[in-house]
């Protein structure tokens, strides 16, 4: 089988888009897409992001996401942004979307290469120093830290990431957050599925957006966040416990598009 894709990333982290709306490409081949994943053996990606139909006719299409490892993951905020641009590049939406991903229901505009995606609420309770973890679709610990640059990402990372505290619930991402100025940050991450840092995580930069209003470090609800891969933003309302109206903003930009025979072996 002959697999058309189309290569987009979101900060540099990057995505391999299939438009599965045929149902030609298979959701159980975890070999095939931890191969197409790889960068050394396939294309090379963060993750495979497949294009379904909806099941609700309001809405414009659905989102499958897989780590790089092959298996489906939580989601995913660069790559829903980064699946809106390839539904405007295919013609689906032109300026807008409605798309449920694995946490749900989702919104999007499009205003050139920047795609603002509306992400789920967040509840906060109990957050301090000693126990920064944040659920924003995706689980994340979050460390802040003097010096960010200096920070072995992978391996304090994968500690915390296989720690037993998270153990029951599959792991967790990892993010290191240094605070430049009252409303930017400087953000690393540690993501599971792809087991290394990546160039930018937007359920990370969101969670420590949140993180960072909800233990003062910033009053403002509009954080600029600085990743290896570029500039996002976050933006929110808080009410009691709860975030709401949260959206992460950023470029999503189209690399290139080829196909790949799926029987050939890396």
């Amino acid at each position: 089988m002959t697999i058309n894709f189309y290569k987009f990333h979101g900060t540099g982290n990057d995505f391999i888009m299939v438009d599965n709306r045929d149902n030609a490409f298979s959701k159980n081949d975890t070999i095939l897409i931890n191969r197409l994943c790889h960068r050394r053996f396939g294309i090379g990606a963060d993750g495979l992001i497949l294009l379904e139909n909806p099941e609700n006719e309001k809405e414009d299409f659905r989102m499958v996401y897989f780590n790089a490892d092959g298996n489906q993951s939580s989601m995913c905020g660069n790559g829903g942004r980064c699946l809106v641009a390839f539904a405007k590049y295919l013609g689906i939406i032109e300026d807008k979307a409605g798309f449920t991903a694995i946490d749900g229901f989702h919104l999007a505009t499009v205003e050139n290469d920047i795609v603002s995606l509306k992400m789920q609420d967040v509840e906060v309770k109990g957050l301090n120093e000693d126990a920064l973890f944040l659920d924003t679709g995706s689980p994340h610990h979050i460390i802040f830290t003097e010096e960010v640059g200096d920070m072995k990402v992978r391996e304090l990372g994968a500690k915390i990431r296989y720690s037993a505290v998270y153990e029951k619930q599959g792991g967790t991402n990892v993010n290191f957050v240094q605070q430049e100025e009252n409303n930017t940050f400087l953000v690393r991450t540690y993501e599971r599925g792809v087991e290394d840092e990546t160039y930018s995580c937007g359920t990370g930069v969101t969670a420590v957006a949140l993180a960072a209003h909800a233990t003062g470090k910033s009053s403002n609800n509009e954080i600029d966040l600085k990743t290896p891969g570029g500039l996002l933003k976050v933006s929110f309302e808080k009410q009691g416990d709860h975030y709401r109206n949260i959206w992460l903003r950023g470029p999503a930009q189209f690399v290139f598009k080829g196909e790949i025979d799926a029987n050939t072996k890396g």
